[in-house]
């Protein structure tokens, strides 16, 4: 904490935020640092943000209502692609859990 103060403060979850994460993903950064967060929620969203900005969120994913009841934690991890087999290619994905138990891969 470099200098003891708030900087920057996210606005959007109705609900408790259970999980923050950074994202693999960058967004018209020269220097290819991370700059976006990912948060999820007991709101049932997973929302990103730019680290940059105080603007509203990038992009949100909803949880399924009748399953979920909520984000409890979130990570970024590598699979590989199915469709190279030669030069063996990595995709980002995003797997969470949720307050009711099931545990879902996006890609």
């Amino acid at each position: 904490i470099r200098s003891g103060k708030k900087i920057q403060v996210f606005n959007g979850h109705t609900s408790y935020v259970y999980a923050v994460e950074y994202s693999p993903f960058v967004i018209k950064n020269i220097i290819d640092n991370s700059n976006v967060i990912c948060s999820g929620s007991e709101d049932n969203t997973i929302r990103f943000w730019d680290i940059r900005s105080n603007k509203n969120e990038l992009y949100m994913i909803e949880g399924d209502d009748e399953e979920d009841f909520g984000i409890c934690c979130l990570k970024f991890i590598r699979l590989k692609k199915k469709d190279k087999i030669k030069d063996v290619k990595y995709d980002w994905n995003l797997c969470y859990g949720s307050a009711n138990g099931p545990i879902r891969i996006w890609g």
